[in-house]
């Protein structure tokens, strides 16, 4: 069965402890989604409350999928630019699957689901984002649309002696 996917959602309790354990789980199943495991929801929230604040402040958009139970199973966060000259791109953020869905062909659906919204945006030519390298992820992007435009090598520590690429990717919608 497929997600529901819903932008912009009402920012509830549920919603957001959804998130919380969305992001911990699939953290802790080694997703590259900012924290390395262990990592529990409270040392998440944190940084959740960032994105709620660009989102109250107008600048962030959040694209969840719920699961057939109704639960939070997938997320993106669509952040748009402040700087003038960039205004014509956005950030896609958080992107995570939980782990019990993955190779169902959620991620994909996902990144449908983003440039889908991406491009009900005004203006909006084109979505970028970083991944962190030594995990396909390149790959799975790549098959999605997205370019690599650009490496940065070791620019990611996961751990002493274990520093990742930080690999910058774009899909234009034009």
């Amino acid at each position: 069965m497929a997600l529901t996917f819903t932008l912009d959602p009402a920012v509830t309790p549920d919603l957001r402890d959804g998130i919380l354990d969305l992001w911990a789980d699939v953290s802790n199943a080694g997703g590259a989604v900012g924290f390395v495991p262990p990592v529990t929801p409270e040392a998440i929230r944190p940084e959740l409350v960032k994105h709620f604040a660009a989102m109250a402040e107008g600048r962030t958009r959040l694209l969840v999928g719920h699961d057939e139970e109704g639960k939070v199973a997938a997320t993106a966060f669509l952040t748009l630019n402040t700087h003038r000259l960039m205004t014509h791109w956005l950030w896609l953020y958080t992107v995570m699957v939980h782990p019990r869905h993955q190779g169902k062909g959620y991620g994909r659906d996902l990144l449908a689901a983003a440039e889908e919204a991406a491009r009900g945006l005004d203006g909006i030519e084109a979505i970028r984002l970083t991944c962190r390298g030594g995990l396909g992820l390149e790959r799975f992007y790549g098959s999605c649309g997205y370019k690599e435009v650009g490496r940065i090598p070791g620019a990611i520590r996961v751990a002493p002696g274990d520093d990742r690429d930080d690999v910058i990717m774009l899909l234009p919608l034009g």
